[in-house]
């Protein structure tokens, strides 16, 4: 079985590596055409050496293409990976720092709240040339897996304005569905789920043990658990309130909502700093920084040592590989996709991206219908969604009013910023973000010229809750953690206990 596969963003090693080895775990495709392609020529060039050392020391005779040129590496492509973060790490601490000044404390700020509506402004932009290229080279029907964030808000761009077809790929249920499975003292594989809702605000509305609902189950044993009562507390209040337990962690789901990081005497309440994904400000830039600089530093000591080996025992929870297979060879895979809605959940926008069951085989990708999502689930996943739409249409057209009003209706953003003060930081993240935002050239001079003025709002003195960044000395006391964090595509999926 011979077909190519391009992976983009191919410099960011955790994606890269562990989808590219889950590839190599099915037998069949072992005799793939593969290309990487990265901006990037020098993390380009570590990743691929490093997966061409796996490829040799597994006795497999593939050569990777490795490129810069990305519609050389999307030509004649059926699945095209997407691992891209536009604006790399620089442009993402701008996502996190700016909103700062004016109290908007995130954990992450990839996905909602002022950083990920702006990550999504710089993502769609790229999103859309990227599609372009498929449509042009990749070969005919050929399908995007998009890993990257805001992950429904690249779909949503690809899908209806990109037009081409694209799943997007998260591996959020699947680290509820364990978390689950432990806290109720039960096996993962013997615990059933449904999930249905959007990304990163998906819902366990149906969670079964050899048939029995285990829904009323939930909240006592969470509330029973020493550790997870300390560093779900958000989780806990959101299941109390609303009924259903949310797939997204800690620290993720209180910036996607009003109530929990408002107020700065509120926010170490809800948040524990055992483990950055507990809720820590800025916590994921921390770790991205520390795995890029470990990575950057310890490389010749990565290809020194044992190669990853291409086994199903191996083989991560990340759907890509699984898809890809399902497609390919006809076996069965279900899991849980982000997908264009057209009424699979009923009681939200029939445009906009769900995050819902699937079942992938030889007959294409099937998702079945879901029907209404219990009502104040469904609220809270609607407000998220105009804050999506806002910003997707925002960033396809270049228009700063509705990028206003994308933050404006953001329910964090808007529960701490004033009108005037979600204008001026706009500005700011305009101009911070101005070699990523292509689409916003006029708007940005205008905004640099408004930033000159006397009268500008003061900003707030206010840090957040961080954990300081380790240094590269820091982290040799402790290759494993380091090298770990690094290779990892879930940086959270291993929590010591809160602090």
């Amino acid at each position: 079985m011979s077909f190519k596969i391009a992976f983009i963003g191919a410099g960011s090693v955790g994606f890269t590596r562990t989808l590219f080895s889950d590839l190599m775990a099915v037998p069949e495709f072992h005799d793939l055409e593969v290309a990487f392609t990265d901006i990037n020529q020098h993390n380009l060039d570590m990743v691929t050496s490093l997966c061409q050392r796996d490829l040799q020391e597994n006795g497999l005779s593939i050569q990777i293409h490795a490129t810069t040129d990305r519609r050389e590496a999307f030509t004649n492509a059926r699945y095209i990976i997407n691992c891209v973060r536009i604006g790399m790490l620089e442009a993402f601490e701008t996502d996190v720092e700016i909103p700062l000044k004016y109290g908007i404390d995130q954990c992450v700020g990839d996905t909602l709240c002022a950083g990920g509506i702006m990550y999504g402004q710089r993502g769609v932009a790229a999103i859309l040339d990227f599609c372009k290229d498929i449509r042009e080279v990749a070969a005919p029907g050929a399908i995007m897996l998009n890993y990257s964030n805001p992950n429904a808000m690249l779909t949503w761009a690809a899908n209806k304005y990109g037009k081409v077809k694209t799943i997007g790929l998260c591996h959020g249920v699947q680290g509820g569905h364990d978390q689950i499975a432990r806290a109720l003292g039960l096996k993962k594989e013997e615990v059933d789920i449904i999930c249905a809702g959007i990304n990163h605000q998906t819902w366990y509305i149906s969670v079964k043990h050899k048939g029995e609902d285990m829904l009323p189950k939930i909240l006592p044993a969470y509330l029973a658990n020493e550790e997870l009562s300390k560093t779900e507390k958000v989780r806990i209040d959101v299941l109390k309130n609303f009924g259903f337990y949310s797939t997204e962690s800690n620290g993720h789901l209180s910036e996607y909502v009003a109530w929990y990081r408002k107020r700065p005497d509120e926010v170490e309440k809800w948040i524990d700093l055992g483990v950055w994904i507990n809720g820590e400000t800025g916590g994921y830039l921390r770790v991205c920084r520390e795995g890029r600089n470990w990575f950057e530093d310890d490389f010749p000591n990565w290809m020194k040592e044992p190669a990853k080996q291409y086994t199903s025992e191996n083989r991560s929870q990340e759907h890509g590989s699984y898809i890809i297979e399902g497609l390919e060879t006809g076996r069965v895979y279900r899991g849980h996709f982000n997908v264009m809605n057209d009424g699979c959940i009923t009681n939200l926008p029939a445009e906009s991206v769900v995050e819902v069951p699937g079942y992938i085989d030889a007959n294409g990708i099937n998702i079945p219908k879901v029907g209404d999502l219990p009502l104040g689930c469904a609220a809270i996943c609607s407000q998220s969604i105009w804050v999506q739409r806002l910003a997707v249409e925002a960033a396809v057209t270049g228009d700063i009013a509705l990028l206003r009003q994308a933050m404006l209706m953001d329910p964090l953003t808007g529960a701490v910023c004033t009108p005037a003060e979600i204008y001026q930081m706009v500005d700011e993240m305009l101009v911070a973000g101005e070699a990523w935002l292509p689409q916003y050239q006029e708007e940005i001079k205008l905004a640099k010229v408004r930033l000159s003025s006397e009268n500008l709002i003061p900003s707030k003195d206010y840090k957040g809750i961080k954990v300081p960044e380790k240094s590269i000395e820091e982290m040799r006391r402790n290759k494993e953690e380091a090298s770990k964090n690094a290779a990892q595509t879930d940086k959270a999926i291993e929590r010591p206990a809160s602090r």
